[in-house]
């Protein structure tokens, strides 16, 4: 039952039309000087608090803009950047990010197992799906759909969003889906497979 709905809330996430501006990335990069004091210049982040961008599917990183902007996506720093930024800002600056490189991560070889066991198979006795069914074999994420790129992020900012959802701190995720996935989670689970995405390329 639990495989139906989320084969059919990707359904809906899929066919919910593209309403995002054409971005243009050169203009984009014109934009970013604010962006590169936590994102790095390139889009990857230093600091494991602040996720790397770089290489990010334009259509999340311009949701995830306008969900600052308009505070469906709670972070006061955040906030402040994207308010003054226009759609066409957003939609340039994704533009831009997603002709980025991500730098590759690194699995803790201790938390190695279960995160793979978590990201490619999921719990099925909790119901927790396999991470992969939306963010793909290789953390590739979905464009079309909107599901983030996970490989390479760092695993602390993953822990955190995971946490964030698990305790409905963070709710701007389509039809709950990452809500409904981390509130069947444990701490071990969570941290393992922050650890785990983080290593894949």
């Amino acid at each position: 039952m639990k495989t139906i709905l989320l084969t059919a809330t990707i359904g809906i996430a899929l066919a919910a039309g593209n309403a995002y501006a054409a971005g243009d990335a050169a203009a984009g990069e014109s934009k970013s000087a604010a962006c590169a004091a936590c994102h790095g210049a390139d889009g990857n982040s230093t600091n494991p608090e602040w996720p790397k961008i770089a290489g990010q599917h334009p259509k999340y990183l311009e949701k995830q803009l306008k969900d600052f902007k308009g505070g469906r996506r709670v972070n006061a720093i955040m906030a402040g950047m994207a308010a003054p930024l226009s759609e066409q800002d957003m939609a340039d600056l994704a533009a831009y990010y997603a002709t980025k490189v991500t730098t590759g991560g690194f699995v803790s070889e201790a938390e190695l197992p279960l995160g793979e066991k978590i990201y490619r198979g999921g719990n099925a006795k909790t119901g927790v799906p396999a991470c992969m069914a939306c963010h793909g074999p290789a953390g590739a994420g979905e464009p079309l759909a909107g599901f983030a790129a996970l490989s390479g992020q760092h695993p602390k900012y993953i822990a955190t969003q995971l946490y964030a959802f698990r305790e409905g701190e963070r709710s701007n995720d389509p039809k709950s889906m990452m809500r409904d996935v981390a509130r069947w989670m444990t701490k071990q689970e969570i941290e393992a497979v922050s650890q785990y995405v983080a290593g894949l390329h």
